[in-house]
């Protein structure tokens, strides 16, 4: 069963950034496609930016030219470059791993993003 481990998040002024990582505890099985979600208090849970590991990458419209998705496979790590950081990006943010030919997913545990005004 892969583990993911989130870190990186914290407390930032809104306009700051943040970066946050979300490390595998083994090798992820190809295809798949690795993103990140983020959910609020009594919100539903919501697509931040997914990265197929082959194809196109998608952002949600609220984040698009400020958040950064990225993936080291060497490494079995995801990465969020989040610049321009507003209030309303607050939320907990969970890294997601769906292995297409096994037809499983994986969730993080979650990491808090609190912008500040």
């Amino acid at each position: 069963q892969v583990q993911l481990v989130e870190s990186g998040g914290g407390l930032v002024q809104a306009g700051g950034s943040l970066r946050l990582s979300c490390a595998a505890s083994e090798s992820i099985s190809s295809p798949n496609v690795m993103g990140w979600y983020r959910q609020g208090q009594g919100k539903q849970r919501e697509l931040v930016a997914v990265m197929p590991s082959v194809g196109s990458t998608t952002y949600a419209d609220s984040v698009k030219g400020r958040f950064t998705i990225a993936r080291d496979n060497a490494k079995n790590t995801l990465y969020l470059q989040m610049n321009s950081l507003k209030p309303e990006d607050t939320d907990v943010y969970y890294c997601h791993v769906r292995e297409l030919r096994k037809g499983i997913f994986h969730w993080g545990q979650g990491t808090q993003v609190t912008v500040s005004s």
